[in-house]
């Protein structure tokens, strides 16, 4: 049932790591332009730097959806999650408009692309029955998450009037991120049907 999945550690883990996931990612998304403005980019300009990312970030669920069906929906989750981690540190060493656009592309391609993966995982542990209430719990705690991120954004910058440490924060969460999806467990096996049938047979 569903009061049983959310006592298990397998959706305690997927809760934290889609929280953890969110957390890192909504803070610089949500400053995008700002940073860039900063930067010295046109207020107009700076909002192409998000729209880049958006687009890229449709590209990312078609991409990271394909890939996670040759190759799993975990491994692929990680990988995502590593790659968001890693572009939001990158932020830290931008200041051109072509950086920006680089930047965006590969970040929108992880940050989209990682969010359909957990409800993919959802289903293969959990199953269809209760994935509605699971997903739907699980995606709760990623709401706490893009909440948490734009405020600490905003209060760094008003405390230190710039942005780095929304940055150096974002990846540490974003690679805490990494750490508690790479303990995710391998989805259920179904069983072999022959093999049912053998055992019964004896």
């Amino acid at each position: 049932t569903a009061a049983q999945a959310f006592r298990t550690p397998q959706f305690i883990t997927l809760a934290l790591a889609h929280f953890a996931c969110c957390a890192a990612h909504s803070g610089p998304i949500f400053h995008m332009v700002s940073y860039a403005m900063i930067c010295g980019i046109a207020p107009l300009t700076a909002v192409t730097v998000y729209s880049l990312a958006g687009f890229s970030g449709l590209g990312g669920r078609l991409l990271l959806g394909a890939l996670a069906d040759r190759l799993g929906a975990k491994l692929v989750l990680v990988g995502g999650l590593f790659v968001q981690a890693m572009s939001v540190a990158a932020y830290l060493a931008v200041g051109q408009l072509g950086e920006f656009y680089a930047l965006s592309v590969i970040f929108g391609l992880a940050y989209g692309g990682v969010m359909p993966l957990y409800a993919v995982l959802v289903r293969e542990y959990f199953g269809a029955k209760i994935m509605g209430s699971v997903f739907g719990a699980v995606s709760a705690f990623a709401s706490l998450g893009m909440a948490l991120g734009p405020l600490a954004g905003g209060w760094v910058f008003d405390t230190f009037h710039a942005y780095n440490w929304l940055y150096v924060g974002s990846f540490a969460i974003g690679i805490a991120a990494v750490a508690v999806a790479l303990s995710f467990p391998s989805a259920k096996q179904p069983s072999q049907p022959s093999l049912d049938l053998g055992r019964a047979a004896a």
